[in-house]
């Protein structure tokens, strides 16, 4: 699928107030993306790229972590920078990381919950694979093919995810060696389909939909279908699934 970059940019930006607050998985996932990479990765790191800062989630992680001399935090738009405090190793990176030259003699680079957005992902692993220093690392989570499934299902709208396998074999094709790889199926539940759409709409993953038009009567045929997904609580409440597949790689450059 295309993706409208622009479609993108204005999305997020109109979802920044409510991501804070909206993101619980896409949180999570930064977490245990950090844990991970506290297994793996030596501190200190000195010149490290982010692809994807947002509102700054993995950035606060990484600088307390790994104290990096310098650190360019990248996003699709220049809203972003106001979820940040002052930091003289803080420097912005704006504008779509396919179209724009990465810094140079980077120790790593990382990324959470933004990848999938990226049209030519094999290309951009070539670069970030020659902005990287001998050893440099590429640690980075997005999110695989169940990712959203119930909304796929209902609408026949959503990104095109990569496998475990094709990420894989794409990282190894450019140079690296995939130290670490692993998936999850991460439920949430909602008491109302209407509660599912505005937990997307919050969070701005939806940011691709095109030449879909809400109305009242697909919308009730969406609250209708979505009894499929949906199961009662321990109170008998009814309660309605989204669910969320991150993917999570340590990867070192050969």
């Amino acid at each position: 699928m295309q993706i409208d970059k622009n479609k993108v940019k204005q999305r997020f930006a109109r979802a920044k107030e409510s991501y804070s607050e909206q993101a619980i998985a896409q949180q999570k996932i930064c977490l245990h993306l950090s844990r991970l990479m506290a297994q793996y990765v030596p501190v200190p790191l000195e010149k490290m790229l982010e692809i994807g800062c947002g509102s700054g989630n993995l950035t606060r992680q990484m600088l307390g972590q790994y104290r990096p001399q310098r650190y360019f935090a990248n996003d699709i738009y220049a809203e972003v920078e106001q979820f940040f405090q002052p930091n003289d190793s803080l420097e912005f990176c704006i504008g779509d990381i396919e179209h724009m030259p990465l810094p140079s003699h980077l120790t790593a680079v990382v990324s959470s919950s933004a990848l999938q957005w990226v049209q030519d992902l094999e290309q951009l692993f070539a670069g970030i694979h020659q902005a990287l220093n001998d050893q440099g690392w590429l640690v980075f989570s997005s999110f695989s093919e169940k990712n959203l499934q119930e909304i796929k299902a209902l609408t026949g709208h959503g990104l095109d995810y990569t496998s475990v396998d094709t990420m894989t074999a794409m990282l190894e094709h450019q140079g690296f060696e995939v130290l670490y790889i692993e998936q999850d199926i991460m439920t949430l539940w909602f008491a109302h389909p209407l509660r599912v759409l505005k937990h997307l709409k919050a969070t701005g993953v939806t940011a691709n939909q095109r030449d879909f038009v809400w109305n009242k009567r697909k919308l009730q045929q969406f609250y209708d279908d979505y009894a499929k997904f949906s199961q009662l609580d321990t109170q008998g409440n009814r309660q309605y699934a989204l669910t969320y597949h991150p993917l999570y790689v340590i990867a070192r450059k050969k």
